[in-house]
């Protein structure tokens, strides 16, 4: 039985524990969130404020630092989120998961960049990744089902070059490759979802004029 003298301090042990892994893993998103994309293990425990041997007391390994990064910032991030209908007009569609994907792209462009560098040597990073890739190809289908419905023999087709279309790879292109500013990278990521989805509808030389030359670059 623990005694009345040992719970509080066993309780105040558990506190500063606690307080100490949030602090490294706020030092870890922080100096990636600054451009730091591998910080070391000293580099991690000074902006912490802690010792190397307590990083190292919280997490087995920066593998298992930079996933707990990544999950703090989805959990930031999770709440801000919007729901996207996906009945209604296309183009109100379009203009919400347009408008919703872009912001989250942007949001955790830092923190992916740095995942990105340790996805081939970290399975724990690895699966959290693809998790979060299976999730944004089943939101992408699931506000255009509409538009993939009406041709299932082209629907994988399709599916694959949204997912691709709505990707942080395509994303980065764009604002990094590029240079585009945020607005006019996200009326491109627009343009290609629409173009898209009327096509497999049928409805593309309709609604989209064409264009002898499309924009340079990759």
């Amino acid at each position: 039985m623990v005694s009345s003298t040992e719970a509080p301090s066993t309780d105040g042990r558990l506190v500063r524990g606690e307080r100490a892994r949030a602090a490294v893993v706020d030092a870890l998103l922080a100096l990636i969130e600054e451009g730091d994309l591998q910080p070391t293990g000293p580099r991690i425990a000074e902006r912490a404020g802690v010792s190397l041997r307590l990083v190292f007391h919280h997490f087995h390994d920066l593998e298992d630092l930079f996933a707990a990064c990544a999950a703090r910032r989805m959990e930031r991030i999770l709440p801000t989120l919007r729901f996207v209908p996906a009945d209604g007009p296309l183009g109100d569609r379009l203009t919400a998961f347009v408008g919703e994907r872009t912001r989250m792209l942007e949001q955790v462009a830092p923190v992916r960049r740095a995942a990105l560098l340790r996805e081939p040597f970290s399975l724990e990073v690895a699966t959290r990744l693809e998790q979060v890739r299976s999730w944004k190809r089943a939101e992408v289908e699931r506000v255009f089902a509409q538009e993939l419905d009406a041709d299932p023999e082209g629907r994988a087709e399709i599916s694959a070059a949204l997912a691709l279309a709505a990707s942080f790879s395509a994303w980065e292109s764009l604002r990094v490759h590029q240079g585009l500013t945020l607005d006019a990278a996200r009326a491109v990521m627009r343009r290609m979802i629409e173009s898209l989805v009327r096509a497999q509808g049928g409805l593309a030389e309709k609604t989209l004029p064409r264009r002898k030359h499309g924009i340079r670059g990759s």
